[in-house]
């Protein structure tokens, strides 16, 4: 990483997501420097995924990072996301499973959204039982808090023989 590079990608990432001009300049800057930046990148795939609504292009963004360093620990739970509104269910879980074996990675955040998945194929019950794993590895209050939240609304959903057999 280099510091002009370094400068650029920090401009960008504190413009995110509020002045997308601004960010999407120096994104440009960075990724002029170093092409292959996966930081970079990812952000690059967040801006198509999360303001642009742009999957099918984040998601090449994302994969630019992913081969450009396997092991960066912040593209997994961006890509996980944008596959999962992109509904490309398969790829998710693929991406999930690979995540969780990347030392250093937020287990919580990705089994949060390995719950999405299930949640979003109403699998509720699995969804629940991936959230109570979760827990297991969550360090902060806002983590714990966010992940509650998640368990009422997804008990919420359950069909009421499911939600009465949970109470039992």
């Amino acid at each position: 990483m280099t510091l002009t590079k370094s400068k650029y990608y920090f401009e960008a990432l504190q413009c995110f997501p509020y002045n997308l001009s601004e960010c999407m300049d120096a994104l440009n800057y960075a990724l002029a420097y170093e092409p292959e930046d996966s930081d970079s990148l990812c952000l690059m795939g967040r801006v198509y995924s999360e303001v642009l609504k742009d999957y099918e292009t984040a998601k090449k963004y994302f994969d630019e990072a992913l081969q450009s360093n396997i092991g960066n620990i912040n593209v997994p739970q961006y890509y996980i996301a944008c596959l999962l509104s992109n509904e490309d269910y398969t790829e998710a879980e693929k991406l999930i499973e690979f995540a969780l074996k990347i030392k250093g990675i937020d287990k919580a955040e990705i089994l949060n959204c390995q719950s999405f998945l299930l949640e979003r194929k109403e699998e509720y019950g699995p969804a629940l039982d991936v959230l109570k794993e979760a827990k297991r590895f969550c360090y902060t209050r806002e983590m714990l808090e966010l992940l509650e939240d998640r368990e009422k609304l997804i008990q919420d959903k359950m069909p009421e023989n499911n939600k009465r057999e949970k109470t039992e």
